[in-house]
């Protein structure tokens, strides 16, 4: 995958992210749909790829326009991935040195990794993560709207146990991912099978399109890092 190719692939899974999004807020006060339907009608501009260094601009302008609506990140860490996106994505159109277009997709790639790693490590910290106490009392106490067919999960000690310590270990070891590319591959399908379990089970539909819009940042960078970048 070529350093081009993975911007763009960026771009169109940014949009689709970001398109998804918006669709949420088209019922809601009228102050926000000034904000999210301009967004949703750029970002459909950026999935067909029509002026894609200035509708990138007006994307990253919109989102702190919403950062001061609501007085911060209010989808937590998935608005911060997206602002993530933007902030990188709008410095490689506008920097016109390769070198640091390049150092700005890899500062992507390395903050995707972290945000795996960083979550892993406060898990193993914790006792009732070590013990699946707390995977039990999210199956039980979850705010989120749970899929019914899943519910029986929450009475199985022997799950919640092994599902926490899969779930550690996964995010702990996901730095192994450029080893070689038999580990980058396993470890992008539980990352985003995590994702869309999230998704069927808790709603989060907001993460699975915004972390998968990282993964080409990773893809390329450990290309990069075996020394060829059509090696994918």
């Amino acid at each position: 995958m070529s350093f081009e190719q993975a911007i763009r692939l960026t771009e169109i899974l940014l949009a689709i992210s970001l398109i998804q999004q918006s669709l949420e807020h088209l019922n809601s006060a009228s102050d926000e749909r000034r904000l999210f339907i301009p967004q949703i009608l750029f970002s459909i501009l950026l999935l067909v790829g029509i002026s894609t260094k200035w509708v990138l601009l007006v994307l990253l302008f919109i989102s702190f326009l919403i950062l001061y609506r609501f007085q911060g990140p209010y989808n937590g860490g998935c608005d911060r991935m997206t602002l993530l996106i933007l902030c990188c994505l709008n410095f490689i159109y506008f920097c016109s040195n390769h070198v640091f277009q390049e150092m700005a997709f890899i500062y992507l790639a390395l903050q995707a990794i972290m945000s795996y790693f960083i979550a892993g490590l406060v898990k193993i910290i914790n006792p009732d993560w070590r013990s699946g106490q707390a995977l039990k009392d999210i199956f039980h106490f979850s705010a989120y709207p749970m899929s019914e067919e899943m519910r029986y999960i929450k009475d199985k000690s022997n799950w919640h146990l092994a599902l926490s310590w899969f779930i550690i270990a996964a995010e702990l070891l996901f730095p192994c991912i450029f080893i070689n590319q038999i580990f980058l591959c396993i470890f992008l399908i539980i990352a985003f099978s995590f994702h869309v379990a999230n998704t069927v089970i808790f709603g989060f539909n907001r993460f699975l399109w915004i972390w998968l819009a990282a993964y080409p940042s990773l893809i390329w960078l450990f290309a990069r890092m075996q020394g060829s970048l059509g090696y994918l």
